[in-house]
C-alpha cells in the first residue's frame, strides 16, 4: 500500500477497496462443474488463506482454459457455465482472502499462473507501480463504454489503462437488534460504548486498512491517515476493544451471527445483503461518521498465460445483461451504467446496495499511503492480532 495518491470527498474522485463471499453450497456446485477453488471463504482465521498452489501454464493452460484469481463470491456456477457456452473457454478459479495475500502470491510467481486477477482499487496502484500489470488495449474492450462516468477515469487508474472496474460497495456493521435488546447501531463508536456487554461477541474484518481506517474515522480522522500520532491513537483505541473481539474474520462469521453466537460483525455490503436475504431480522448499517467505499477490478498480469481469454472474460463481464444478472445473484453494486439500468426497481432502491449521495459523501476510498505509514499500520496490526 505504498505511494499515496490524492482523493476527494466524493466517489467521483476517490473510488474505492473491498471484498465479498461465496456460499458454501455455491462452492460445491462450482467445484462439481470443474471449477478449482483454493478456499471456500475469504478468511477462515488464516490471514494468508487462498494461497494454495494454482494451476500453472505447464499444468495444462491452453487457449481454451482461463485461470482466474479472485475474491470468494465473485463467480458462481451460472457465470462460469455461461462464459464457457459463449466463448468455449473453461474457467479455473482460485480464491484469495486479502489484497496483500494476493500480491504476495503474485510476486512469488503466481502472475505466471493467472490471466485475470481481481485487485482492489488501491492495490491496482501498487501492482502498476511494481510493473506487474499489462497496459490494456482499449480497442479490445468495447464494453468500457458501458461504465458509469464515475468509473471511466478513476484516480487509482486514469482512463482505466490497467484495470476494468468490476464491483463496488461499502463496509459497515451487521447485527440483529433483538440480540442487542432492541438497541440501534448508528456509528462505529457503538462497539466501544457497549464493549462491556459485547465480550467475545464482535468480529472485525481481517484487513488492517479497513479496521484501522474505521477506528480512525470514529476518532474524526481520515481512513487514510498518514499521521503517526493518529495511527497510534487508533491502535490504542482498538486495544481497548480487544476483549469484545471474538476474531478477525472477513468471512466465516455469518453462521455465528445468524445463530446468535455473535452480536455484531464488521462486513462488506455484499456479504451483509446476502445474509439479510436469508435472515431479514438482521440489519446492515453504514456508520454515520463515515466508512470505506471500495471498487474491485479486473487486471491482466504482464506474464498472463492466456491474455486473449482474459479479454474475452472482461468483455463478458462488461456486457450489461451479464453484469445485471451478477448484481441480482451476488449482491454487489455494479459500476456498469448500462447494467444498472437493467436492474429491477427494488435493487436500484436498495440503500444497502446503492447508498444515497449524502451517505457516500461521508465515505472514503482506501488509498495507498507512504511506506513509513504502511510500516506503522503493519506493526500495530501484528501487535493487535497476535496479542
Amino acid at each position: 500500500m505504498p505511494p499515496t495518491h490524492s482523493h476527494s470527498n466524493h466517489p467521483d474522485g476517490r473510488l474505492f477497496s473491498g471484498t465479498s463471499r461465496r456460499r458454501f453450497l455455491q462452492t460445491l456446485t462450482a467445484a462439481a462443474s470443474g471449477v478449482v477453488l483454493s478456499n471456500c471463504a475469504r478468511n477462515l482465521s488464516n490471514p494468508s488463506a487462498g494461497n494454495s498452489p494454482a494451476a500453472s501454464p505447464s499444468s495444462g493452460e491452453n487457449a481454451k482454459t482461463l485461470h482466474v484469481f479472485t475474491w470468494a463470491n465473485y463467480t458462481d456456477d451460472e457465470l462460469l457455465k455461461n462464459f464457457e457456452a459463449k466463448t468455449g473457454i473453461r474457467t479455473v478459479v482460485d480464491i484469495f482472502d486479502s489484497n496483500e495475500a494476493m500480491l504476495a502470491k503474485v510476486e512469488a510467481g503466481g502472475a505466471n499462473a493467472y490471466s485475470i486477477i481481481f485487485p482492489s482499487d488501491y492495490m491496482v496502484v501498487e501492482m502498476k507501480d511494481k510493473g506487474l500489470l499489462t497496459e490494456l488495449d482499449r480497442s479490445r474492450l468495447p464494453g468500457l463504454s458501458n461504465l458509469n462516468p464515475k468509473w471511466s477515469n478513476p484516480t487509482y487508474d486514469p482512463n482505466n489503462a490497467h484495470s476494468v472496474p468490476a464491483t463496488w460497495g461499502t463496509t459497515g456493521l451487521i447485527y440483529d437488534p433483538a440480540r442487542l435488546n432492541g438497541k440501534t447501531i448508528t456509528d462505529w463508536n457503538f462497539l466501544w460504548q457497549n464493549k462491556g456487554s459485547l465480550t467475545r461477541r464482535v468480529t472485525l474484518i481481517n484487513d488492517v486498512r479497513e479496521v484501522m481506517g474505521a477506528t480512525l474515522r470514529s476518532l474524526g480522522f481520515s481512513y487514510n491517515s498518514k499521521d503517526p500520532k493518529q495511527i497510534e491513537q487508533a491502535y490504542r483505541k482498538l486495544v481497548e476493544l480487544k476483549p469484545a473481539i471474538a476474531s478477525f474474520l472477513t468471512n466465516g462469521w455469518e453462521d455465528q451471527l445468524a445463530s446468535g453466537d455473535l452480536s455484531v460483525s464488521m462486513a462488506y455490503s455484499s456479504d451483509a445483503i446476502s445474509l439479510i436475504e436469508e435472515q431479514p431480522s438482521l440489519k446492515y448499517v453504514i456508520p454515520r461518521s463515515g466508512t470505506s467505499i471500495w471498487t474491485d477490478t479486473m487486471v491482466i498480469p504482464k506474464s498472463a498465460p492466456n491474455p486473449d481469454a482474459a479479454y474475452e472474460w472482461m468483455n463478458f463481464m462488461l456486457d450489461p445483461a451479464n453484469a445485471a444478472n451478477l448484481v441480482e445473484r451476488l449482491n454487489f453494486a455494479t459500476p456498469n451504467k448500462a447494467a444498472f439500468e437493467k436492474l429491477p426497481t427494488n435493487s436500484k432502491n436498495n440503500s444497502n446496495l446503492y447508498p444515497s449521495e449524502s451517505v457516500l459523501t461521508k465515505c472514503e476510498g482506501i488509498t495507498p499511503v507512504p511506506t513509513q505509514a504502511t510500516d506503522l499500520y503493519d506493526k500495530y496490526w501484528t501487535q493487535l492480532t497476535s496479542a
